[in-house]
């Protein structure tokens, strides 16, 4: 029973510092553009593989 009254006080500023942090990604613009990279990676492949065929040839 003495192990709740560390666990409990534990768990509730662990869960809420998860919600801060959160909390503080989400108003700093973290999560605003989720597609845009991804497409970039694939632009990027495409114009290295052009690039390279065109050196070889």
């Amino acid at each position: 029973m003495s192990v709740l009254y560390i666990a409990l006080p534990l768990a509730i500023l662990l869960g809420g510092a998860g919600l801060v942090a959160c909390w503080y990604c989400i108003r700093t613009g973290q999560y605003d553009d989720l597609d845009s990279p991804s497409m970039r990676m694939l632009i990027d492949d495409v114009e290295d593989s052009s690039r390279k065929t065109d050196q070889t040839s």
